[in-house]
């Protein structure tokens, strides 16, 4: 028996085969992530994913039995998958595994189009806790759906293709930002400023708002929309960036969306990869950024939905197997940064490469808003990680009073659900390009692993 907790460095102790492992498993991530930037684009690439397993379509109400592999897609925003196992629910609940699959990114307004001196613009609306400043000068790619007159919908995706054209919100020049400097960070970009830079060929011949006319002329010929039915649509601007690897030695990634994709995609692939006699749930759920609200959020009620939709198929009573079932809400942590070691409390930190982090609560000041575990359930996950030769580390977000945050945990653990946050470290969290370790990556994995087996 050890006699003191430490944290180590995955890299340091792997095996050629585990870091093989590790380094295979990361380009799988990094093509989920590049396919996944938007909810929308999550929940394809996850239904998608889990299709491959042996996953069928699955509507409340439709009957399920053992073995049934099925996948729940809500609104098009959020997807639930379900794998029925044999044993008994009642005495044993569910294993519930829950991600997010929204990211911080810039909406644009339902009224977004305007001309001003010559140049098009669009309105946004930020999404999420954003750095405005961060969102400036980078190149931008336009995600999303938008619903016609008549009822049909069409999908816009503009700038992640190298042939595509990028979209772009200005900043000031340093020669004339003396005012600017002065400013806060929170106040250097204001919100309103952050108009995307779309169109700046006017029509000829054409008196008022030739350059916006030019942008829905365009609009019209390539999707048949005209502006109106951009009132109808869901439209965001995220960055046109790619997974790269980081550094010499190809230890980290960076990507848009970590948060909280690398959590949502090692949680899938766990639970389509390894065998079980439990009833397991994975949820990649919308909205998480700005508080699960709305019917493809956390707070709906779909969730218990499903869960009495099991019990009901299992002759179940629903209020045991909710009391004796477990959630891992699988949120990212806060990485500790030594460029920045003012805010972290090192003992408490989850450091980089040394696994993935399991944090007993989140919130702000006093442990505001937080799930909060119990001892008893974060004594049974740190056994059964260690049985199975998952990495972890223990975590909080940052010095206490420096700031917080919080997760779906809450929510879950509303139905009477065990529930713990775990979930990969990353540095930088919300801004456009963030970063995490293979190691912590693939530990999730197989953390994931263990809990559904």
């Amino acid at each position: 028996m050890e006699l003191k907790y430490e944290k180590k460095n995955i890299y340091a102790e792997a095996s050629e085969e585990e870091m093989q492992a590790i380094f295979a498993y990361a380009e799988g991530y990094k093509a989920f992530i590049n396919q996944a930037k938007t909810e929308r684009d999550a929940v394809k690439a996850s239904v998608a994913l889990a299709k491959s397993h042996g996953y069928t379509e699955y509507k409340i109400g439709d009957p399920l039995h053992i073995g049934d592999k099925k996948y729940l897609v809500n609104r098009n925003k959020n997807v639930f998958f379900i794998r029925m196992g044999s044993e008994d629910v009642a005495e044993n609940g569910v294993r519930i595994l829950a991600a997010h699959i929204d990211s911080p990114r810039l909406d644009l307004k339902q009224v977004p189009l305007y001309e001003k001196n010559d140049l098009a613009f669009f309105k946004t609306h930020y999404y999420g806790g954003i750095r405005k400043y961060q969102w400036t000068a980078l190149p931008l790619a336009l995600h999303g759906v938008a619903i016609k007159a008549d009822g049909t919908s069409v999908e816009i995706t503009v700038g992640e293709d190298e042939s595509d054209p990028v979209f772009y919100v200005s900043d000031l020049l340093p020669h004339l930002g003396a005012k600017q400097n002065q400013k806060t960070l929170a106040e250097g970009i204001e919100a309103e400023q952050l108009n995307i830079w779309v169109g700046g060929i006017p029509v000829k011949n054409k008196e008022k708002n030739p350059v916006k006319a030019n942008v829905l002329r365009i609009l019209h010929e390539k999707y048949g929309i005209c502006e109106e039915d951009l009132i109808s649509a869901e439209l965001t601007m995220v960055p046109a960036l790619k997974a790269r690897d980081v550094g010499f030695d190809r230890a980290q990634i960076a990507a848009y969306g970590h948060d909280d994709k690398v959590c949502a995609y090692p949680e899938i692939t766990a639970m389509f990869d390894t065998p079980s006699e439990h009833t397991v749930i994975g949820v990649l759920a919308d909205k998480e950024e700005i508080g699960s609200e709305g019917a493809t959020g956390m707070q709906s009620a779909l969730l218990n939905d499903i869960l009495e939709e099991i019990a009901a198929a299992r002759k179940a009573n629903v209020r045991k197997m909710r009391y004796n079932s477990m959630c891992l809400s699988a949120d990212v942590s806060a990485a500790y940064d030594p460029n920045f070691p003012e805010v972290f409390e090192e003992n408490n930190s989850a450091m980089l490469s040394c696994g993935s982090a399991l944090c007993k609560f989140t919130g702000s000041r006093g442990k505001s808003g937080s799930n909060d575990a119990v001892a008893e359930f974060v004594g049974y996950i740190r056994n059964l990680f260690n049985a199975n030769g998952a990495r972890w580390q223990m975590a909080e977000l940052g010095k206490v009073d420096a700031g917080g945050g919080g997760t779906v945990a809450k929510f879950i653990a509303k139905l009477n659900i065990d529930t713990i946050d775990f979930g990969v470290p990353v540095v930088s969290m919300h801004a456009p390009y963030e970063v995490v370790s293979k190691a912590d990556l693939y530990s999730a994995y197989k953390a994931f692993c263990a809990f559904c087996k």
